[in-house]
């Protein structure tokens, strides 16, 4: 009985240990995104240049209707950081906190995108020859490999292009390649050996993308 007495005296004193290692190793999950209060901090903040419902009309910025949030979410963070340089984005982003981020993203990612077009006929061609094949003889990957052949990309790693902008992807390429823009460097990589006329057509290939 003693022996029987002491082993549930020993249990008793070791149970509240037990949840409380529980309790503090289990790591704090992020709320919940906020449909409704993306959709106020992006009218506030985001629509005057990307358009009421994320199809931006202006040829310089920006599609961000159904983009993937995990993508939005990093380059807003980079853009408040000055990780990836735009003085008028970083000063957007600047009034943007985490939670309004996952929020703005969120609801974006909820928004349908609109088609595009591509412009140039004898340029597109080309375009689609580096998106699909790549061009193997100066080591260029196929964009197809990452974004996918449709343009639609990969959730969390590799952004949604199709129906974006041409001039939009032609400046971002040309920053790339120009050391303009250093948030991506596997995306450095690739643009650093393409030239004007590669880039232009490649643009305008992802503009048709659907």
């Amino acid at each position: 009985m003693k022996l029987l007495a002491s082993l549930l005296m020993a249990a008793a004193l070791a149970a509240p240990a037990i949840p409380a290692f529980a309790q503090g190793s289990a790591p704090a999950q992020p709320a919940k995104p906020d449909l409704a209060k993306g959709e106020a901090s992006y009218a506030a903040v985001c629509a005057a240049c990307h358009a009421a419902d994320g199809n931006s009309t202006i040829a310089v910025n920006p599609m961000l209707a159904q983009q993937h949030p995990e993508y939005l979410v990093k380059q807003l963070k980079e853009f408040k950081s000055g990780k990836r340089a735009d003085p008028v984005m970083q000063g957007m982003a600047a009034m943007l906190s985490d939670d309004d981020m996952r929020n703005v993203a969120a609801w974006l990612a909820s928004q349908k995108a609109k088609e595009g077009f591509a412009k140039d006929k004898d340029l597109v061609s080309l375009g689609e020859r580096i998106y699909r094949g790549g061009i193997q003889d100066r080591h260029i990957a196929a964009c197809a490999g990452c974004h996918s052949p449709n343009g639609a990309g990969i959730p969390a790693q590799y952004p949604r292009l199709s129906g974006q902008h041409g001039d939009y992807t032609v400046k971002q390429l040309t920053d790339f390649r120009d050391g303009k823009r250093g948030n991506n460097n596997q995306m450095r990589d690739v643009a650093a050996k393409l030239n004007d006329r590669e880039i232009k057509a490649v643009a305008d290939y992802i503009a048709g993308l659907r």
